[in-house]
Formats: C-alpha cells, structure tokens, sequence
C-alpha cells in the first residue's frame, strides 16, 4: 500500500530541509503586501473579487460554453487577436448554444475551417462541441450548469480543475483554473510566479500538476482562508506579488 501523502500540519513540523517547512503565515503574507502597496486601500485596490453564487448559478450554459471556447482559444495565441475574432465565433457556433453545437458534425466542422474570420485551428474548433456534451451531461446529472459550478466547494477547488479536465477537452494544465477565475469561480491560479512564491516556502518546486501536489498547494491556501477570511483569488494575487520583478 503506498504511503499516505503527508499533510500540511506534518511537513509544518519537518526539519527544514523538508518541503513545506518553510511557509509563512498569512500574517507575514498580508503584511509583506502591505509594504509593498504602502496602504490597505492601495493593495485591495490590486486585488480581484470572485462573483457571488447567485451570479454563478443565473449565468447561463451558452455563456459558459462560450468562456470554456474563448479560454481554449486563447491558449498559446495571443488574446486580444482571439477576443478580436469572438463576435464571429459567437455567429458561427450559434451563440455558443449547447444544445445546437453539439450536433455539429465532423463535416460542419471541416467547413469552418475555411472560414476566415475565425482563427482556424481544428483541434481548438472539435473541442467546442466536446465540451458544450459535458455542459449538457452535467445540466442532466445537476440540473443546471451553473449550480454545478457555484455549488463545488472551494475548499476542494483543485477536485473541480480535475474534473473539468477530465470531462472537458482541451482543459489541462492551467486552463481549468484560468476558465473559472473567467467566470467569476474562486481560485486560485498556480501560474509561475505564484510556484515561485510557494517554491520560496519550501512547498513545492514545480507547478501542480499531479493530484498529490494539488492536493498539497489545496491544503496551504485553505489555511491562509481560514486565517484570513480572504476568497482564494485575492490570496492567489498575494502570494504572486511577494515575488520580485
């Protein structure tokens, strides 16, 4: 039987030459920002603010499938030569529709393609209806897309990463966690000055890519939550703007 991985109360007591035996407390996290912005007003001036459930749960599934869409497109290219082309996209994939994209065939899809007024990328196009058949088989299991979204706790934010790349397509690496912060979803985002922040701490050294060093990061903003009362994304900004540029 492998050997449990060890929690954030454990590798707090490690020998400092143990991963996770250098992290601060949030204390040291909310002052250290203090310093830098030079006042409370002009560091919450610098911080985002996640959307409430109510506005998670009335936002509609085409909405979603057009955000899940806009954040594969924008991966790799960049993003206003893709918000740039939206309004076509919009058009063609019928207003981002579920229940019509997802009867878009493979011969529908080639005929885009020749569509010059989007970006043409076939693998990007084929996600599209993938996806809009995940909003729909979630509508089925959850009722709606939206509850489906604010309901998941963001305490297990990284479960909900892990799910949207399982079920979605084009939804690893950091796109599941872009997409929700898109869409007003609290997250954090491990983007690479945040491992460097936690690679700091001794935490990790790398960005989280397997469920045990999700799990891991999960666990160390959980406890800056519950020491702050601060939404994961504004920690996420935080802990980013302890690294020097």
């Amino acid at each position: 039987m492998p050997p449990k991985a060890p929690t954030l109360v454990n590798r707090l007591s490690d020998p400092p030459d143990r991963p996770g035996a250098g992290m601060h407390d949030y204390k040291w996290l909310n002052e250290y920002c203090l310093n830098r912005f030079g006042s409370a007003a002009a560091l919450e001036a610098q911080l985002p603010t996640p959307a409430s459930d109510d506005y998670l749960r009335a936002l509609s599934a085409d909405r979603y499938l057009s955000t899940l869409a806009l954040r594969v497109f924008r991966a790799g290219l960049k993003h206003s030569l893709v918000d740039a082309k939206w309004p076509a996209f919009e058009q063609v994939f019928f207003g981002f529709d579920p229940d019509k994209v997802v009867l878009m065939g493979a011969e529908h899809l080639e005929r885009l393609m020749q569509d010059t007024r989007i970006i043409r990328h076939l693998g990007k196009l084929k996600s599209v209806p993938r996806n809009a058949q995940m909003i729909l088989d979630v509508q089925k299991q959850r009722g709606s897309f939206g509850a489906f979204i604010a309901d998941w706790p963001v305490q297990d934010i990284t479960g909900l990463w892990q799910y949207l790349a399982k079920h979605g397509n084009q939804m690893g690496g950091l796109s599941a966690p872009r997409f929700l912060r898109m869409v007003g979803k609290d997250t954090f985002i491990p983007t690479w000055d945040v491992v460097a922040a936690l690679n700091a701490q001794n935490i990790i050294d790398k960005v989280p890519s397997s469920k045990r060093d999700q799990a891991l990061v999960q666990e160390v903003f959980n406890q800056w939550q519950q020491e702050s009362g601060r939404p994961l994304c504004q920690l996420s900004a935080m802990l980013a703007y302890t690294v020097n540029h």
